[in-house]
């Protein structure tokens, strides 16, 4: 597992433990974390859902009348760097 996805394991263990029932899923460049929020979620479980998404590089909520409210997250993959970015011609 990546780096981002041990990230979004980790949020989503966390959602998990403040009632949500969190999906992760890995993409090439991103990991994501979605969970359905109830309308009944306390406001210490709020607190609990807002800190854990703090670690995510983004977050949000959608609220819809058809649908409820989806809180989501992303976590990116970290790209790995060399000694030799920009290539041989390359000056800084």
């Amino acid at each position: 597992m990546s780096a981002s996805g041990v990230t979004a394991a980790a949020l989503a263990a966390r959602l998990s433990a403040a009632g949500l029932r969190p999906r992760v899923e890995e993409h090439a460049r991103f990991a994501t974390v979605e969970a359905d929020v109830p309308d009944t979620l306390s406001v210490d479980s709020w607190r609990e859902v807002l800190e854990a998404v703090a670690d995510a590089d983004r977050f949000g909520l959608v609220a819809t009348s058809l649908n409820g409210r989806t809180l989501w997250a992303v976590v990116r993959k970290t790209v790995p760097t060399t000694g030799d970015v920009g290539g041989p011609g390359y000056q800084r």
